[in-house]
């Protein structure tokens, strides 16, 4: 993918994920944009509360990533690392 292109992406997910963050620091979490692959999936990192929650992939799939792939419909998918 392109420089800007992925640049752009790159700024897409951060404003995404500052959209949802409320949420996640309600319950004591956080969420840490770390890299997107080539093949457009994102990585992000859980955080607080977040981190060791036995709700995590659900919040993960349920909420991170679909906000994600409505906002930026090029996402193929969110994973944690």
């Amino acid at each position: 993918m392109e420089a800007d292109r992925m640049e752009k992406m790159h700024s897409l997910v951060k404003e995404t994920l500052d959209k949802i963050r409320p949420y996640l620091q309600s319950d004591g979490g956080d969420i840490e944009f770390v890299d997107i692959t080539d093949d457009l999936v994102v990585k992000v990192k859980l955080t607080g509360a977040c981190h060791d929650c036995p709700f995590r992939m659900q919040t993960l799939k349920g909420g991170v990533e679909q906000a994600l792939m409505k906002e930026i419909p090029e996402i193929t998918g969110v994973i944690a690392v």
